[in-house]
């Protein structure tokens, strides 16, 4: 049986979620902004959101278990595959496919953590996924394969590593104790890129992969994980990801000019309003729940 989620505050842990994913959909405008490649930017994006993390919660402690290391080992390779996909593949295949992560928590949640299985979730998911995918008209190529396979695998591990914040051998462990290690870890793989890089880095480059390694992960992570573990549904926090896809063109539409399309355009509104129903019926569910039999309607 999953053990009860952390004890929750005033504060809904699904907006800490909501502001965990406001921070991810800034990535796209400063990687934009900033003349590094994939790996330089993963290096010190990493670096520093471990040492941000590590800073923040080291009261937490760094202790870790078996299935801390393989939650880790899911975290940081999940991060790595995205990366790889984008640089050798398209960015649009490789956003749309790790945003199949909501399928395979439909799937695998009834088994991993013990979540029922609702049809309405399926409807959701699928409304999210049609609606992202007119982001995508004309730009989705069938070409690098290898590259859309490691964007699945991506979405696939994201899936899991959602999962596994709600599992009952995560409580023991600090929340964010995979963050830490596992961007230590990516530190490290791509330390050759990352030292190559310091030569010839601008101010522009330094502010950009600060904001990224601080806020865009490291303080995102940290509300992501505790809106997980204070009672968001893993299924809720990945439907509610979709935002990010949404929101980061707009975010480089204001800043650096790029107009999103009219199919974007269309997307976005269809996930906006996926997003807002699936959320106002499940805490109507809810709150039908908690009440007493004689108070419901």
């Amino acid at each position: 049986m999953t053990e009860k989620p952390e004890q929750r505050g005033s504060f809904s842990p699904l907006w800490l979620v909501v502001l965990a994913v406001l921070l991810w959909s800034t990535g796209g405008l400063f990687i934009k902004l900033t003349t590094l490649d994939a790996y330089q930017v993963t290096f010190f994006r990493s670096l520093l959101a471990a040492i941000t993390v590590l800073i923040l919660t080291r009261k937490d402690g760094l202790r870790i278990n078996g299935f801390g290391i393989i939650a880790t080992l899911i975290y940081a390779i999940l991060l790595f595959l995205f990366v790889w996909a984008t640089k050798h593949g398209t960015a649009a295949n490789a956003i749309f496919l790790q945003y199949t992560a909501p399928i395979y928590i439909l799937i695998l949640a009834p088994f991993v953590i013990g979540e029922k299985f609702h049809w309405r979730d399926l409807v959701t998911v699928i409304c999210c996924i049609a609606g992202m995918s007119l982001f995508f008209v004309g730009k989705l190529e069938a070409t690098a394969y290898l590259a859309n396979i490691a964007a699945l695998g991506s979405g696939v591990f994201l899936g899991l590593y959602i999962m596994l914040l709600r599992h009952p051998k995560a409580m023991g462990l600090s929340g964010t104790i995979t963050v830490i290690y596992g961007n230590f870890l990516l530190a490290l793989m791509t330390l050759p890129s990352g030292i190559s890089a310091i030569p010839t880095m601008t101010w522009k480059d330094a502010a950009a992969v600060g904001i990224l390694g601080v806020f865009q992960i490291g303080i995102s992570y940290i509300l992501f994980i505790k809106g997980v573990r204070q009672g968001t549904r893993p299924l809720d926090a990945s439907i509610i990801g979709f935002i990010e896809p949404l929101l980061n063109p707009v975010w480089v539409f204001l800043f650096v000019g790029e107009q999103p399309s009219n199919w974007a355009i269309l997307g976005g509104a269809i996930i906006i309003a996926t997003v807002v129903i699936h959320t106002l019926v499940n805490a109507r569910r809810a709150k039908s729940e908690t009440m007493p039999p004689s108070e419901r309607a």
